[in-house]
């Protein structure tokens, strides 16, 4: 069959003004030709570019925008900064070294049977200040050095015969190697010659005399300060003003102070009025629990404790010991009240805090303050390794933590119906037993919060006792150290006889 190849067929493309053939569908051509132009792209000007962007006020605007932000920015960080300086804050006081120190009241044996047995002789203490020193120790209180019947005064005469001088001597001397200050107690101690005190007022004048000359000759020697009772003669405006003056010599450097020993109920003010920045007494000592001969029941020494945490602050810095008896479980719960309460702790001589890691118990021999004869060496060995613990616990807290210095001091009186968890998960409500007692020690966003459990039952704490106070908690010391990490104060429970400190935050978060 001929094929047509004008009119149509396969690959047949329509001629021009054609339509209605079989190639009328491809109606584009399929090379491009040669005389139509390529498009090509090329960058804007700068000219094209400030015009497509709005012209020359662009650039304007932008540039006050990039400083309105940095003003802004600058103006935020400027009233941050003016908020966090002229809000209130607590202020750090400039605490002296008296008020800082934790005082450890030591009666050497200066008998020449102490120094042959060397068990509390001068030379058994002055290996011991180091170790002490370790533990926080920053005060010793000299006791018993003097006889009650003996001068000060007369022994500054006397001394060059006297074999005490020498070993006092050394004592102020490994003192001072050990930054250790020291601290005569001269309470109870006679500072006039032995004679008749009613005299002429010649022999007034000479017995003065005479004392200041004794205050002069022990500071020369080094020591820090002195310590009177309230019940002695000394203890008068006159008399104090008198010894100011020969410290106030000795002062240049550092100041040398007067500690007074409270033993009565009331102690008598004696701050000059004549001269208000003039404070006759640095230190007032006083006593947690009263001077009694027998050993204090557990409500004794609850409503003593109670009592104290009841007065009122005083313009004295205050300086706290146990004072009277108690048993051996509350000794140690009456280390943590001493160490968390406003002033300086004065702890008396314990043979489980005095001796060295070096020494080791002896066996079989009876243990001062134990209730059991029977406890073995390995118990002992615990017990003092515990109270160790304890006390350096203690010790480093209140040196470290500004509420422990010189926060403010809060009671918080705690609801005698306080219930506790028996061993068979029953509640049960003990309202005649000895409360909880509660303080808060608060400096800036810090509280410390002190629980004393003296009854003999356990307690827990009722969730509606403090309700502003924070949940949440860690631990920092317990009477047994037997509680470490975080804790919740509705989930306590407070053994007999024990003692807590806790520092409080907000959940989630540690202040």
């Amino acid at each position: 069959m001929p094929l047509n190849a004008g009119e149509s067929g396969y690959g047949s493309a329509p001629g021009a003004g054609l339509s209605g053939g079989v190639g009328t569908s491809e109606t584009t051509p399929l090379l491009i030709p040669e005389h139509e132009p390529v498009c090509e792209w090329h960058p804007m000007t700068r000219e094209e570019l400030e015009a497509s962007a709005g012209g020359p006020g662009w650039r304007k605007l932008r540039l006050y925008l990039v400083v309105l932000f940095w003003l802004t920015w600058a103006a935020m960080l400027a009233v941050s900064i003016a908020i966090i300086l002229i809000s209130p804050r607590p202020v750090g006081k400039c605490l002296k070294w008296w008020q800082k120190s934790l005082f450890y009241e030591l009666q050497p044996d200066l008998s020449m049977e102490a120094q042959a047995d060397g068990s509390h002789s001068i030379n058994a203490v002055c290996e011991s200040l180091p170790y002490l020193r370790s533990l926080g120790v920053g005060v010793l209180i000299l006791e018993g050095v003097f006889r009650k019947k003996t001068s000060p005064s007369n022994l500054t005469v006397a001394a060059e015969n006297m074999e005490t001088l020498a070993q006092i001597q050394h004592l102020l001397i490994e003192s001072n190697k050990a930054d250790l200050r020291v601290v005569l107690d001269f309470c109870r101690v006679d500072p006039l010659v032995l004679q008749d005190v009613a005299g002429s007022l010649e022999k007034l004048s000479n017995r003065s005399a005479a004392v200041q000359h004794a205050l002069r000759f022990w500071l020369k020697q080094g020591v820090a300060g002195f310590l009177i009772c309230d019940s002695d003669a000394a203890y008068s405006e006159e008399t104090l003003l008198e010894w100011r003056h020969v410290l106030e010599e000795f002062s240049t450097q550092e100041e040398r102070i007067v500690v007074v020993k409270q033993t009565e109920d009331v102690l008598l003010p004696l701050n000059n009025p004549s001269q208000s920045n003039v404070t006759l007494v640095n230190v007032v000592m006083r006593s947690i629990l009263p001077h009694s001969d027998h050993r204090l029941s557990t409500q004794e020494v609850s409503d003593a404790i109670e009592t104290q945490l009841q007065r009122q602050d005083e313009d004295t810095w205050s300086s706290w010991t146990v004072g009277g008896q108690a048993s051996h479980k509350l000794k140690r719960l009456l280390l943590v009240l001493l160490m968390t309460l406003p002033g300086s702790p004065a702890i008396q001589y314990n043979e489980e805090i005095g001796q060295t890691q070096a020494e080791p118990l002896k066996k079989g021999a009876p243990h001062q303050g134990m209730d059991e004869p029977s406890t073995t060496y390995r118990d002992k060995k615990m017990m003092r390794s515990s109270v160790l613990a304890l006390f350096s616990t203690l010790s480093n807290s209140k040196a470290s933590e500004e509420a422990l210095l010189y926060g403010s001091f809060t009671f918080l009186p705690f609801n005698t119906s306080s219930n506790f968890s028996s061993s068979n998960n029953a509640t049960v409500s003990f309202p005649s037993s000895p409360p909880i007692l509660a303080f808060l020690r608060s400096w800036g966003c810090v509280h410390f919060l002190v629980l004393l459990n003296i009854g003999a039952k356990p307690h827990s704490l009722d969730p509606a006792w403090a309700p502003s106070l924070p949940e949440a908690g860690v631990f920092v010391a317990s009477s047994g150290m037997n509680h470490l990490g975080s804790t919740s104060l509705y989930a306590l429970t407070l053994q007999p006889h024990e003692a807590m400190v806790i520092k409080l935050f907000k959940a989630g978060s540690y202040s």
